[in-house]
């Protein structure tokens, strides 16, 4: 091949098949595209031994892209269910999967969904690292570290959370400055206690250049995770989360010089007034690289509904910049979701994805809406059902409780207002009256 990852291809002028697979989808001109990848503004995550990925492009002017979390525990080891979910997930069209496994040899479960997996698949090497090489913690080498990143990456991994940010600056800052709820990122925590333990640098960070190797290789994007975002209302936009973003702006820029394809992950929990405003400085600081972004979630006291306290503040974030939201389940906080937790938490997001697409005026992101609107007003409850995003939830309701007026639902009846103006309009009477 004349190129290795899809940013270098870019750069060289070469159009791939992925790039003008995005472009129709996405309703750019595949020239536009090509010179977004090359900038490192639009990320394509299409590992080459990915067969069965449907490509996906996540950054400037395009859509909203999701991601969901699943993946194997230590407490939870059913295989059936996990597949389940992705199922739900594949089903409802989320463009991105990350396999969170952290428990026992995670590679089989990992090898199936890229087999099955028409979405991008993502990971998170640091959390495997203890499984995949039966060691404990203090015990695993820089080396060690790179073997578990490059395992994946040949399985076919499309992007991998790798949190080279923390390094020991970083740390000595987030220890003078304090906070209320510390490292809540479970890569970071583990980080952050392997180079305690140690007295080492963050190997991800001082064995940079190698890890971008691998991952050139096999055309990984580098998700380059947010070890230290605030795990509550009260941490966000400190010291500790602005300085880490400012190290992972530093390293884009070397992660792009060796044609490594880049995203950004940010927060976390912030209030609804700070989130714009840590939009703009993300892609001020990180060149304009796609941002992921983990809710916001907008409130620290809504357990069990905190798939709406993200899809509150994700939809904010999109609107305001963010490029990729990580669904967040009615289950965070309080244990691994399950199958109805999954697609609570896919609808949310996507309801805030769409909502931000809209707001963006992106193209042809109101035209389901519209039509929508169409189906509404000719009170045609077949085509509600067939353009509405969970059309079998929608029927179950409606048909729960049946109006007697076939032309309304049991809310209104016959003082409907659509078939009230209808029937004026076609110079009807109105009869309200029952005899």
């Amino acid at each position: 091949m004349k190129y290795h990852t899809q940013m270098e291809a870019a750069k060289k002028g070469i159009i791939t098949k992925e790039m003008e697979i995005v472009a129709k989808k996405e309703y750019m001109e595949v020239e536009k595209l090509r010179a977004l990848v090359a900038k490192g503004e639009v990320a394509i995550p299409c590992n080459i031994y990915h067969k069965s990925l449907s490509p996906e492009g996540i950054g400037t002017g395009l859509k909203t892209k999701i991601n969901v979390n699943l993946g194997i525990s230590g407490d939870c080891k059913n295989y059936e269910v996990e597949f389940e979910k992705v199922k739900v997930a594949l089903k409802f069209g989320v463009e991105a999967i990350m396999d969170l496994s952290n428990y026992g040899k995670t590679n089989t479960f990992r090898k199936q969904l890229i087999e099955m997996s028409t979405a991008m698949i993502g990971t998170v090497p640091m959390y495997d690292a203890i499984g995949y090489l039966e060691k404990d913690l203090v015990h695993i080498t820089p080396q060690d570290f790179l073997k578990v990143v490059e395992a994946h990456a040949k399985e076919g991994v499309d992007f991998m959370t790798i949190h080279a940010g923390i390094n020991r600056r970083a740390v000595e800052a987030f220890k003078r400055e304090g906070r209320k709820m510390n490292i809540v990122s479970r890569g970071g925590s583990l980080l952050f206690a392997w180079m305690e333990m140690t007295g080492n640098e963050n190997p991800f960070y001082e064995y940079y250049d190698d890890v971008l190797e691998i991952l050139r290789r096999y055309d990984v994007t580098i998700s380059l995770g947010d070890a230290l975002r605030p795990g509550c209302l009260e941490d966000s936009s400190d010291a500790g989360q602005i300085g880490e973003l400012i190290e992972l702006g530093y390293l884009t820029k070397r992660a792009w010089a060796k044609d490594v394809q880049v995203m950004v992950e940010g927060p976390g929990h912030m209030a609804m007034n700070e989130i714009e405003a840590n939009m703009k400085l993300q892609k001020r600081l990180c060149h304009n690289a796609p941002f992921y972004v983990l809710g916001p979630l907008v409130t620290d006291i809504f357990p069990g509904y905190d798939h709406i306290t993200s899809a509150i503040g994700g939809a904010i974030a999109a609107a305001s910049g963010a490029d990729f939201l990580c669904y967040v389940t009615p289950a965070e906080h309080l244990r691994l979701p399950d199958v109805s937790d999954v697609k609570e938490g896919i609808i949310a997001s996507k309801i805030a994805a769409h909502a931000a697409d809209i707001a963006k005026g992106l193209p042809h992101a109101r035209d389901l809406d519209n039509k929508m609107a169409e189906a509404r007003q000719k009170l045609d409850w077949e085509e509600m059902f067939e353009v509405a995003f969970d059309g079998d939830k929608a029927r179950d309701y409606f048909e729960s409780m049946l109006p007697a007026e076939k032309h309304s639902c049991s809310m209104c009846g016959k003082m409907c207002a659509v078939r009230t103006t209808n029937r004026i309009l076609e110079g009807k009477t109105v009869e309200l009256h029952e005899e």
